[in-house]
């Protein structure tokens, strides 16, 4: 060790030389003083220092490194008034002493406040900012002071000014770390992770380190680019073996990459290694659930919940099993039973959060199988809890009312919301899709047309498209999916395009140019399920390729085993096959979950018919006729309704000729 515990400290002299020697061995001591402090913890030495210090800086007042360190010392042991005279004295004595300035600006961005609190000293921010403008504008290479400029803009919610000073701090040090760092975080503070993300890639590939590695893998998250976030973290991972933050992260990142097996390899590690942790099994858990191997699923859950039986994550990796198994009620209950015991008079705001995210899951669950009315208290409930969940809450009630053909209602919850949301782009969307449900398509069409103020906007274009085809005008349909192709980017977006591409095609009867837009959404995403089932439907209905439909439909039962649409295609394709039984076992699941559906009756009357059941076929149609009945406008198809129709006046003509027999 430097000093013994009972050394004798050194002894203040009066003798030392003066002018810039004198400094020189003051300073000197100082710092002598100061390691004596840091080693001993005496504090008493650090009072020293600070007249060893004072004492240099006498000698020698030009001398920065003494300033500086004098300062900072003052800083340290909360003497920032003595910290602001030093500063104030150096300036009043060389207006132009950079190193005063850059002190008199750390001190004031001291005392700033927390502006993640809303607690901020506007006087001493304003003071702040002030000094380091001077700084940069003496000494414009000073990338440090840039940098700080710049989060005292950010503390200011100057994003404008911000961003200038961390690009001109990258103009004087392109490779500063700092500054890409604030520069990329003031991006993601925006909602631009694509900027971020730029520059975040340009500095670690010229320099990679943990942090920014790790910023850079929480970008790619925002933008749910889970491959890439997953990338970064493995560098990251190199860099900081035993980061478990890091480690964790990435068998996140994997698993919403879809790359199971090596998430769960990782997950396993962890359970091995930290066997009284829930987090591991859980997580192995919701992996099994997405292989769709549910005794596993459970299996691993079981030790969550062994290990945690309170947490609320385990509970909700419940909800998500029994879902995933198509156990709707199942996953309903175990929702109402977490809302339950989670009540409270008043809730934080994570609280709150989460209780809204709970309300709109069991909501739309709820709507789902049809219980329209308990889905809309789910929602009323939500909107108490938040102002953005009181948005999403009226966003999902307008959908309920719509999905339940209740457009008196749908109109009136709309209207309700655009007085309240003047601005919110999903409330006009719904009313705007309230119109055209309501037949007033050119209404709705204007509407929508209203929120691009002339820009051209994808998601404007495929809102246009699915306002044209409930008016059933699919040639101006057609042009809006060709200019939402063109704004396409990513091929999540375009996915979307070419189903709506399919699904217009469809409804023409143009089968081949159908089938080419699905192949083309299969190509990018051979697990779209909404893609499996429709073309699957689309070749079972015409009576072609049977097998490959099948194949198709099967897959997207799988992928979603609770949707009822899906369990009608997969009965429709065993009548279309001659499985009689197996098609009326599927499409009576259908019904239990999609009652008020036209078409699932039709089926289940036809397969009723060919079994020779012609009551219950006739009772299957008329249900058929009485949902035509209530349903849309737009959603109606006359030649669906004929052909019911005649095959329930050819049911009864057959029902009397059997009842004569008799």
């Amino acid at each position: 060790m430097l000093f013994a515990q009972n050394a004798q400290t050194p002894a203040a002299t009066t003798n030392a030389p003066d002018d810039k020697s004198g400094a020189y061995y003051n300073f000197a001591m100082g710092r002598l003083y100061m390691v004596m402090a840091e080693t001993q913890g005496n504090k008493d030495y650090v009072s020293k220092a600070i007249q060893y210090y004072q004492e240099a800086l006498k000698l020698d007042p030009s001398a920065g490194i003494i300033f500086e360190e004098l300062t900072d010392l003052y800083i340290q042991t909360g003497r920032l008034r003595d910290a602001l005279n030093q500063a104030e004295d150096m300036l009043k004595q060389n207006p132009d002493n950079l190193d005063a300035r850059r002190m008199l600006g750390r001190i004031y961005t001291r005392s700033v406040g927390d502006p993640q609190s809303g607690k901020v000293d506007e006087g001493k921010l304003k003071l702040a900012i002030e000094q380091y403008q001077k700084v940069t504008e003496k000494d414009p290479k000073d990338a440090e002071s840039w940098v700080m400029l710049g989060r005292l803009y950010m503390f200011s919610s100057n994003s404008l000014e911000a961003e200038k000073a961390f690009n001109a701090a990258l103009a004087a040090e392109p490779d500063d770390e700092d500054a890409i760092t604030q520069l990329a975080i003031l991006y993601a503070e925006l909602g631009d992770s694509k900027r971020a993300i730029e520059k975040l890639k340009v500095a670690t590939g010229k320099s990679p380190n943990e942090r920014m590695l790790t910023l850079l893998a929480e970008q790619y998250e925002q933008v749910r680019d889970y491959k890439s976030a997953a990338e970064a973290l493995k560098k990251a991972q190199e860099l900081a073996p035993d980061n478990g933050k890091i480690v964790r992260g990435l068998a996140q990142d994997l698993m919403y990459a879809d790359q199971l097996d090596e998430s769960l390899k990782i997950w396993e590690q962890i359970a091995a290694d930290e066997p009284r942790d829930p987090q591991a099994p859980l997580s192995i858990s919701e992996i099994y659930r997405l292989k769709r191997d549910f005794p596993k699923a459970h299996a691993a859950l079981g030790k969550a919940k062994a290990l945690d039986n309170e947490s609320q994550e385990v509970r909700y990796q419940e909800v998500q099993l029994a879902k995933a198994e198509g156990k709707t009620d199942d996953a309903i209950a175990s929702l109402k039973s977490m809302l339950d015991d989670t009540v409270r008079k008043t809730y934080s705001e994570a609280e709150a959060r989460r209780r809204a995210a709970y309300l709109e899951e069991y909501g739309i669950l709820s709507r789902n199988i049809e219980k329209y009315a308990q889905a809309v208290d789910a929602f009323k409930q939500m909107g108490t809890l938040s102002p953005e969940a009181a948005k999403e809450s009226a966003v999902q009630t307008i959908e309920t009312y719509l999905v339940s053909k209740d457009l008196d209602s749908a109109l009136r919850e709309a209207d309700a919301a655009l007085k309240k949301y003047p601005d919110e782009r999903a409330i006009r969307v719904e009313h705007a899709t309230v119109l055209a449900d309501k037949g007033k398509i050119d209404d709705a069409v204007a509407e929508i047309r209203g929120l691009s103020k002339g820009e051209r906007d994808r998601e404007t274009q495929v809102t246009l498209a699915s306002l044209y085809e409930k008016g059933k005008r699919y040639q101006e349909m057609g042009k809006a999916l060709d200019e939402a192709e063109t704004l396409s980017t990513t091929d999540e977006e375009k996915v979307g395009v070419f189903f709506m591409r399919g699904a217009m095609y469809e409804r023409m009867k143009k089968y081949d140019a159908s089938e080419a837009a699905f192949r083309k959404v299969l190509e990018l995403d051979p697990e779209n399920a909404g893609t499996l089932n429709y073309l699957g439907y689309m070749l079972a209905d015409r009576g072609v390729r049977l097998d490959e439909a099948h194949q198709m439909i099967k897959k997207a039962v799988e992928l979603d085993p609770n949707n009822g649409a899906y369990l009608d295609s997969l009965g429709w394709v065993y009548f279309r096959q001659g499985k009689l039984q197996e098609a009326q076992d599927h499409l009576q699941r259908a019904i239990d979950r999609m009652a008020s559906d036209p078409t699932v009756h039709d089926h289940l009357g036809d397969v009723y018919f060919k079994l020779g059941k012609t009551r219950e076929a006739i009772a299957q149609w008329q249900a058929s006729l009485k949902a035509f009945q209530g349903g849309l406008q737009s959603d109606s198809d006359p030649d669906e309704i004929a052909k019911v129709n005649k095959k329930l006046d050819e049911a009864r003509v057959k029902l009397a000729q059997e009842t004569r027999k008799k």
